[in-house]
């Protein structure tokens, strides 16, 4: 039994009449070969059924097309049933495949992790490298963009990280909730809010002591990590410490629905006795009991800008330092 030889670039410049460096050229995506000659070259390609090698190919081009997105986060979390994980893995998906570009997906929970992401990215398997779900100021986006590969961020980089970055309104967001919510006669104004290593975390929290503060409140403050277990958590706190509070803005909206199921055991009606808001439009949002009002950040075209950013710094471009992304509020029964 016999196995079929894989076409080689010889066989196809045979078939097309042309030399092995015309069609080197042609498969590479060079535009200096004349028309009717990348016509030929293709012709016999497709005829042939001519599949390039990659990693010859790369060696040549210097390029693996193949873009990398890295989440410092445990596989737990990325997999879990919180909705912005992979609402940003299908914005980034769909821009790369639009670009015929590979997506590699790859988690850093653990220091481990994290020195397995760096071995690979500095090791340049991969054409740009997209970072979301960043904590604290990790040194990573800088080494590789300082090592000259095209870096972006989903979130401002904290620290003194000149990286791109593409966010959301966080601040304008949070006002407009905790503004609704001063609007509606509450005065007692409650926050779960999020990790204080990440941006957004930090941010949402400005936004609601900013406003509390302008209408002359106290801050009712209990931490949690944008999960439901912490917002459970949390809101026993919050019912514990301040139990005359009579309206909670979340961070999240994994937070404000644990809030939402907290509050019910505990006997307070949603949202005669306390108004609650959450942060994010998740899907599950719509379906809480009562509906959740919440802020509104555009999950999947944050993933979609990002990475068209990338790309167009891949390709020599010049491209803005920080893109903003606007936030709305989304008005329903809970607040």
């Amino acid at each position: 039994m016999t196995t079929a030889q894989r076409p080689t670039l010889e066989a196809v410049a045979a078939r097309a009449g042309v030399s092995r460096a015309t069609v080197s050229r042609v498969v590479n995506g060079s535009t200096t070969v004349a028309q009717p000659i990348r016509e030929a070259v293709n012709r016999a390609v497709a005829e042939l059924g001519y599949v390039p090698n990659l990693a010859a190919r790369s060696l040549v081009t210097q390029r693996t097309d193949s873009i990398a997105l890295v989440m410092p986060e445990a596989a737990t979390r990325v997999f879990s049933d919180d909705q912005v994980f992979p609402g940003i893995i299908r914005g980034v998906s769909q821009e790369l495949e639009a670009a015929d570009k590979q997506l590699v997906l790859m988690l850093a929970g653990s220091p481990a992790g994290h020195q397995r992401v760096e071995r690979f990215t500095t090791g340049r398997h991969v054409d740009g490298v997209l970072f979301a779900s960043l904590h604290g100021a990790d040194p990573l986006p800088g080494t590789l963009a300082r090592l000259g590969i095209p870096v972006v961020c989903s979130g401002r980089p904290l620290g003194d990280v000149p990286v791109p970055y593409v966010d959301v309104d966080h601040v304008g967001g949070v006002t407009a909730a905790v503004r609704h919510l001063i609007d509606g006669g509450r005065r007692r104004i409650a926050t779960i809010a999020g990790p204080q290593d990440m941006v957004a975390g930090i941010e949402r929290l400005t936004g609601y002591r900013t406003t509390v503060a302008a209408a002359g409140l106290p801050e009712l403050i209990a931490v949690g990590d944008f999960t439901r277990e912490s917002g459970a958590a949390a809101m026993h706190r919050l019912l514990t410490e301040h139990p005359d509070l009579d309206a909670l803005f979340a961070a999240s909206d994994l937070m404000a629905h644990a809030a939402l199921r907290t509050l019910r055991e505990a006997g307070r009606r949603v949202p005669e006795d306390v108004a609650v808001v959450g942060f994010d439009d998740i899907e599950t949002a719509a379906y809480t009991e009562p509906p959740l009002t919440t802020v509104r950040q555009p999950i999947v075209e944050i993933g979609r800008r990002m990475t068209r950013q990338l790309l167009r710094l891949a390709a020599g471009e010049t491209i803005e330092p920080a893109v903003m992304l606007p936030t709305e509020l989304i008005r329903r029964a809970s607040a």
